[in-house]
């Protein structure tokens, strides 16, 4: 790893975690990761509030994670960035079904320990 470079990236990578370190954020993110979506779209799928999803979409875009395409009054969305898009198959591969013997054997981990 290239120290220096990434002590010059550092404020960028933890801007792009912070924003994806919110659960709705990621699960708007699992919908859109193969599929363009308006904001009624995935309210329906995810079961949060138009409103919601907006804020959470808006967060994600400031950051240049997702980015819109307008379609007469509705705003479809897309995972823009190929980072993020790079860290959410990441995320399903360790953590949806199917991943390392799926919820089940995540559940069955060890639960880590904080030792000084």
């Amino acid at each position: 790893m290239n120290i220096q470079e990434f002590e010059y990236n550092a404020d960028k990578a933890a801007a792009l975690l912070k924003v994806l370190a919110s659960r709705p954020r990621l699960t708007v993110l699992c919908y859109l990761a193969d599929h363009e979506r308006s904001v009624g779209e995935i309210a329906a799928l995810t079961g949060m509030r138009m409103a919601s999803v907006s804020q959470h979409l808006a967060a994600l875009r400031a950051e240049g994670v997702v980015a819109g395409r307008r379609a007469g009054t509705t705003i479809h969305y897309r995972l823009r960035d190929p980072l993020a898009r790079d860290l959410m198959a990441a995320l399903e591969r360790a953590y949806c079904q199917g991943a390392r013997g799926g919820p089940a054997a995540i559940a069955e981990r060890p639960a880590e320990t904080a030792q000084g």
